[in-house]
């Protein structure tokens, strides 16, 4: 295998996994498609957005090391992981309460951009399954720079192709919640899906 194939060989390695590591269930990718199905596309833009951009500081924040900075703060661990718990808390009651699309105006309070950022930073699966990708593949192993430079971005490309399609699964759900008792089902189990993907991020 020539250096090219092996570079795009790597690369691949890298997308496959950044696929099946980051975008298995987890408290984020699980509140997109709750958010879309509860509240439609637009109106969720912003959150998912949120989760983006705080997600992307994560991977920031793994490539530069400080997440083994922050980890090695006594009850640093901790801290992140009790307010990511509560902030899922709350927004699983909003998605468990959230009125059927055809009961809503324009005025109905969504989830926020800050809301999105603050749950993906706070996210204690964001840093272990980023953490592993970002170590698990070499792509340019004689040049560290050109290495994290270039991981960074195809990671962030997944990052936004991950939450991008957690949310139109969602928001292709809407549409069949018209009707009160099938929304307020499907929004409550996925509520109790959030919680469960969080417990289990948690004890991972």
């Amino acid at each position: 295998m020539n250096g090219t194939n092996a570079l795009y060989y790597s690369m691949l390695t890298l997308l496959l996994a950044s696929l099946v590591i980051m975008g298995s269930p987890g408290p984020s990718t699980i509140s997109a498609t709750a958010m879309g199905a509860a509240y439609g596309f637009r109106r969720s833009l912003a959150y998912v957005s949120g989760l983006i951009a705080g997600t992307v500081a994560v991977l920031l924040a793994v490539a530069a090391g400080v997440v083994a900075i922050l980890l090695s703060v006594p009850h640093g661990a901790l801290a992140l992981t009790a307010v990511s718990a509560v902030y899922i808390l709350y927004l699983a009651f909003k998605i468990a309460t959230a009125p059927p699309l055809s009961r809503r105006n324009d005025q109905v309070t969504v989830p926020t951009f800050s809301g999105g950022f603050l749950l993906a930073v706070a996210n204690p699966k964001a840093y272990l399954a980023i953490a592993a990708v970002f170590a698990g593949v070499s792509l340019f192993p004689d040049e560290r720079a050109l290495d994290a430079t270039v991981k960074i971005i195809l990671l962030a490309a997944m990052i936004i192709a991950i939450h991008m399609v957690s949310l139109l699964l969602g928001a292709s759900l809407s549409r069949f919640l018209r009707d009160p008792k099938i929304s307020r089902i499907v929004n409550i189990s996925l509520a109790i899906l959030l919680i469960v993907a969080t417990v289990v991020a948690v004890l991972e």
